[in-house]
């Protein structure tokens, strides 16, 4: 009778770390979401940098491709644009890029939601006159059938050179 008495005794003592321990299916689980967790992220990076790219090239197919049909946008001077004006203002910018680079890509997702934020910075020339400016941009993603898709974008033209 002893020794029943003391081993649930230590059975309760011991109850507490039998509980902290992690199933192995537990910990397969975390580390299955925390590598998609990651797959997106870089997905939700590749996409930033094409988009700067495509900017770069005055292709607007990669917006047409990525960008929701109802994607709604503010632009560096304040102005609200839908996916087809941007399309038209990439196609007749008449800006001739020499580098479009970003950096400074944050990712944060809200369940199949995503706002990435990252810094432009953009020289090129417009009308023979060069430029050289920096934007805080910042897109708003669904994750959808089609993949992610931007529905939201705002862009802010930093104080400096190329107003």
């Amino acid at each position: 009778m002893k020794k029943i008495a003391m081993f649930l005794a230590v059975s309760f003592l011991l109850l507490p770390c039998a509980r902290a321990q992690k199933s192995e299916w537990e910990r397969k689980a975390e580390a299955a979401a925390a590598a998609e967790a990651e797959m997106h992220r870089q997905e939700l990076f590749i996409l930033e940098r094409e988009a700067a790219h495509a900017v770069q090239l005055n292709n607007p197919s990669f917006f047409q491709r990525v960008y929701g049909e109802d994607y709604v946008g503010t632009n560096e001077h304040g102005q609200v644009i839908n996916k087809a004006e941007l399309v038209r203002g990439i196609q007749n910018s008449g800006i001739t890029y020499a580098s479009v680079v970003i950096s400074d890509v944050r990712v944060r997702f809200f369940q199949e939601t995503a706002v990435a934020q990252s810094l432009w910075s953009i020289r090129g020339a417009q009308h023979g006159q060069t430029f050289s400016r920096q934007l805080r941009v910042i897109h708003v993603y669904i994750n959808g059938p089609r993949g992610w898709q931007a529905i939201a974008g705002q862009q802010t033209q930093l104080p400096g050179e190329g107003r």
